[in-house]
């Protein structure tokens, strides 16, 4: 059903004919250029009487209202403007935030017309009800309440008309302006012409409902089944580049009162924290993320669960990209900032030929305190604003993928505010990172937990234990899994000098005891080490790996195993060469004690 006749919204070609219609052009301009001066004579009136600071907000609203009146791509440009603190002032960042993607709806005999020409029939034959009052009205579309002859109750998207000529000369005009001003002015240093692909590339993709759709598909397929999380089926017969057929979604707006007073019999900051744990989810194990988690594109359900609407701004994250962005917060646990600057270089902010010794201290300086502070406090805006000077000083490159994410994560900040300033997301981010970190078997990861748990040939025995305890309180906890993971992470190349300490530091302890708690440790580690003999004699091994262990690894949560779980731990080859390293060990020790008399 879609007309493939018609060129895709971001088709090269039907930009470049403008450069045929002067007429048409130059009217645009005009208005875009009288918009703009006039914004403009404020600012070198505001710096002409030093009011430039003082005025800042003043005219980040002013700026807001002109882009609403510019239309949808300057909304749009708004709205990518927003997510680039690197670009433009922390004030304007956050006036831009605000800015509300609406507008006055069109009238339905117009959206019936592209109803008709999308669907190859009038609607009413395609809907067996069609609600006269749009929902809602945006800058690309409206959405209608509607039912199929089926019954289903669905919600109609219909796009604008007439927005795809609309955009197309928009973008033709700014790539005009943008060529212009990275030519002819010197001190602007980042590339004004990527950021109006980005911005034509943003906008064109959310034009196009049947990716849309797909988007929403896979979306479902790795996020669907989870319990707290609903995702809106696509009716695929009915949906096309210009109109989109989706699953009607009973719920409450995030921000409103119905959730703030229990909505689902969750508590606002159950919401918060649902919401930033499953962001975290997408980012790390999906790999497909939501970029745009605002009030308006996501409801609670009355059943208590996160509802996703539109899926026009989604993002995918490279496995290699998502294990660097770990590392990166496991230094800034840590408080390793040398390694931090290093991070920086990893994740393509910095060019691999920086000089990091000089941003070193100035990093320590902007985290030192990070574990202890709420959003208010220290948040992603915070966070880009410390950032800001040295953004400039370095020439950072920030690439798109990172822009998206900081959208994401920026936008639940917002709602987090608004319930619990001092909402911490370290404290609910941890423990999901912490299980990640350890239960997934990547090189990168595990380098950079042996740097963690391990300075100058001592186990950070504080850090550790941290980390065990926030494995413990995540919700994907499996202890023999976990268990699991230790062991063969301590035989890996990657722990292999964690590990050395590990039995050194165990035997010294072991050394320390009285001479019967010693040789009823020897006891246990021979009853590990030699063959199975029977039944009852494997009951009794299995108390002693969960005694040594819980004596030795400062985490009490061994009893959760079963006997089972047990058993194939003690089946573990990794953990017999451990117990039989520390016997090693020790008898060698006894030996030349023994020498020594």
């Amino acid at each position: 059903m879609q007309d493939t006749s018609v060129p895709l919204p971001n088709d090269i070609t039907a930009i470049a004919n403008y450069s045929q219609q002067p007429r048409k052009v130059w009217s645009r301009r005009l208005s875009i250029l009288i918009s703009s001066l006039s914004f403009a004579i404020f600012l070198g009136w505001d710096w002409v009487t030093r009011r430039l600071q003082r005025n800042q907000q003043l005219r980040a609203k002013m700026l807001v209202q002109k882009l609403i009146k510019l239309g949808p791509t300057f909304i749009k440009l708004g709205q990518v403007l927003s997510c680039r603190p690197d670009l433009i002032p922390p004030v304007y960042v956050d006036e831009l935030g605000n800015l509300q993607d609406k507008l006055p709806p069109f009238p339905n005999e117009q959206a019936y017309k592209v109803i008709e020409e999308e669907l190859g029939s009038p609607y009413n034959e395609i809907y067996a009800e069609l609600n006269p009052q749009p929902v809602a009205a945006a800058s690309l579309g409206q959405v209608y309440k509607g039912k199929l002859h089926t019954g289903e109750i669905v919600a109609v998207k219909v796009q604008r008309p007439g927005i795809i000529e609309i955009l197309r000369l928009d973008i033709y005009l700014l790539q005009q302006l943008a060529a212009w001003v990275q030519k002819n002015v010197p001190f602007i240093h980042t590339n004004i012409r990527a950021l109006t692909d980005e911005l034509a590339n943003t906008i064109f993709k959310e034009m196009d409902y049947v990716q849309e759709g797909a988007n929403a598909e896979k979306f479902a397929k790795l996020y669907g089944n989870l319990p707290h999380i609903f995702v809106p089926r696509i009716h695929k017969l009915y949906t096309t580049n210009r109109v989109l057929t989706m699953e009607w979604v009973n719920g409450a707006k995030i921000t409103s009162n119905e959730v703030s007073q229990g909505q689902g019999g969750l508590k606002p900051n159950d919401v918060i924290a649902l919401e930033f744990k499953f962001s975290l989810q997408q980012l790390l194990k999906g790999g497909f993320f939501h970029a745009d988690p605002h009030p308006g594109n996501i409801l609670i359900t009355p059943e208590g669960k996160l509802a996703y609407l539109d899926f026009g701004m989604m993002s995918e994250v490279e496995p290699e990209t998502r294990d660097f962005l770990i590392v990166f917060f496991l230094h800034l646990i840590a408080g390793d900032f040398p390694a931090l600057a290093q991070d920086l270089v990893s994740l393509k902010f910095l060019p691999p030929d920086t000089d990091l010794v000089p941003l070193i201290p100035k990093l320590e300086k902007m985290f030192a305190n990070i574990r202890e502070t709420s959003i208010a406090e220290f948040g992603f805006k915070q966070i880009f604003e410390k950032l800001l000077g040295l953004v400039y000083e370095y020439s950072w490159q920030i690439p798109k993928f990172y822009v998206l994410v900081f959208r994401c994560f920026a936008t639940i900040e917002g709602i987090a505010l608004k319930f619990n300033p001092d909402f911490q997301a370290y404290k609910v981010g941890y423990p999901y990172i912490a299980q990640w970190v350890l239960t997934n078997k990547s090189p990168i990861l595990w380098d950079a937990l042996q740097n963690f748990c391990l300075s100058n040939k001592t186990i950070q025995w504080e850090l550790v234990s941290d980390l065990l305890d926030n494995i413990y309180q995540s919700e994907d906890f499996n202890l023999y899994l976990t268990s699991e993971r230790m062991l063969e992470f301590l035989y890996s190349p990657q722990g292999k000098p964690l590990r050395s300490v590990l039995v050194n530091e165990v035997v010294t302890s072991l050394e320390s005891m009285s001479k019967n708690s010693l040789q009823e440790v020897m006891s246990w580690s021979l009853a590990i080490i030699t063959p199975l003999p029977s039944t009852m004699r494997l009951m009794k091994i299995l108390d002693v790996i969960q005694q040594f262990i819980s004596k030795f690894s400062q985490v009490n949560h061994l009893n959760f195993l079963s006997i089972q779980e047990l058993s194939q731990l003690y089946l573990r080859p990794e953990l017999k060469r451990l117990v039989k390293e520390i016997v090693n060990q020790l008898y060698r020790r006894i030996l030349v004690g023994f020498s020594q008399i």
